[in-house]
């Protein structure tokens, strides 16, 4: 995998796992006033929501590089089977 590929994967991953912690320790206003949405959250914690993406993604790509390096999941023979 080249330098290239891997900050792509990396950025991949990093971005879903950040979508999925986002909603993660939300709490929101209990007593709406004007110009505020019923639905905004008192604390938002997005660094601390971005440290926990990075540290999670960077487990997962460890275990994606292993496994596209080491060929344990080969796409070029995939790519072969389907064309048969």
């Amino acid at each position: 995998m080249n330098p290239f590929s891997a900050i792509v994967v990396f950025v991949l991953i990093w971005w879903m796992v950040f979508f999925c912690t986002l909603p993660f320790g939300i709490t929101n206003i209990e007593k709406s006033e004007n110009g505020s949405m019923p639905g905004a959250p008192v604390k938002h914690g997005l660094k601390k929501k971005a440290i926990i993406a990075t540290t999670i993604s960077a487990v997962l790509w460890v275990v994606a590089y292993f496994i596209i390096t080491s060929n344990l999941l080969s796409f070029h023979d995939m790519a072969l089977k389907m064309r048969m």
